[in-house]
């Protein structure tokens, strides 16, 4: 059995050269490589960002969305939105264990997610049979390539694999919070009444400890009542992302005149960078875990306003972030049930 490269790179067939993720386009054929790993797809998760653009290029119909999630496949060999550069994960069974992968822990039957990004990920699909509009969350018959890089997780048997899988989509961002936030930090989430701000702001709260402070900004006023009822913020402000002067003024007025330590944006829309720099103050640190970022936007902006700040590129992979993200679900039984309505 032939070995591929362990990133994969035998299958990029344009531009040669670069990684699959950077490729614009890549083999999909479901021949096996002895360092590679075939999984039965049965359902997707798309990224946020692109999930909400193909809603909108389609006028939010179901068969114009279908169509255009199957020729992205046809055309990239892969699930990568050109437009938000973005891509998502799936999760399925294992089919096949190439034969120098065979010492790891995976074995034909195992139902695992992917942890990786379907923009990288060599994705066959035959069929889709239900997309759910509110979740971003589709119901496929299909075939995928892990490689030897691709991290995954084994899906847990006390949680539910849909719940599971909409967790996992975003364990890099409530990681990220666990590794930035300290003891009595001032934490402003942006976007907070979504699946990754929801797991930020816990994580936040939990690491921020009784001397620090969340403060949680949400787009909807249903969002904003739903964080007040989970008590996962000490104050929950109601605006929009896009108008950071707004924004500004309502997190000053929140939080005695002082800026934030660190701001976490979750945000799916594009133009929140502004809102984030803003609201952060000088030495303190930007997570922006939103695929909608411009980090042109952000870079510029940060230097037009003369603000130094460290800004943290939203990396989906930190160690230990599935643990994390499902130990979440586990200790507080509100925010798994929010998870529950929500997803399953």
């Amino acid at each position: 059995m032939e070995k591929n490269d362990r990133y994969g790179n035998r299958r990029v067939i344009e531009p040669k050269g670069v990684l699959p993720q950077q490729a614009w386009k890549i083999d999909n054929t479901m021949r096996v490589y002895d360092n590679e790993i075939l999984i039965d797809v049965r359902k997707l998760n798309i990224d946020s960002a692109s999930f909400m653009q193909i809603k909108k290029e389609a006028g939010n119909d179901i068969e114009r969305i279908k169509k255009r999630i199957l020729d992205i496949v046809e055309e990239r060999g892969k699930l990568h939105n050109p437009a938000t550069g973005s891509g998502g994960m799936l999760i399925g069974t294992i089919e096949n264990v190439g034969e120098s992968l065979k010492k790891h822990d995976l074995k034909i039957g195992d139902k695992i997610a992917t942890l990786v990004s379907l923009s990288l990920t060599p994705l066959r699909l035959d069929k889709i049979k239900e997309i759910k509009l509110q979740t971003g969350q589709v119901l496929v018959e299909g075939k995928a390539i892990l490689f030897e890089s691709g991290i995954y997780a084994k899906l847990p048997n006390d949680l539910d694999e849909t719940l599971v899988m909409a967790a996992l989509d975003v364990a890099g961002a409530p990681a990220q919070t666990a590794k930035w936030v300290n003891s009595g930090d001032t934490v402003f989430i942006i976007g907070a009444g979504g699946k990754s701000g929801l797991l930020c702001l816990y994580e936040a709260k939990k690491r921020a400890g009784v001397t620090g402070r969340v403060v949680a900004l949400a787009h909807s006023s249903n969002s904003c009542d739903m964080i007040k009822e989970l008590g996962l913020a000490d104050f929950v402000l109601h605006g929009d992302a896009t108008r950071p002067l707004e924004v500004l003024e309502m997190l000053l007025k929140a939080n005695n005149g002082k800026l934030a330590d660190i701001v976490i944006n979750t945000v799916n829309v594009p133009n929140t960078e502004m809102a984030s720099i803003l609201t952060v103050k000088d030495g303190g640190v930007i997570y922006f875990f939103s695929m909608a970022t411009s980090f042109t936007r952000a870079a510029l902006g940060a230097e037009g306003i003369g603000r130094d700040v460290d800004m943290i590129i939203g990396n989906g992979y930190t160690k230990g972030h599935a643990a994390i993200t499902l130990e979440i679900l586990r200790e507080n039984k509100k925010l798994r049930e929010i998870f529950s309505k929500k997803y399953i």
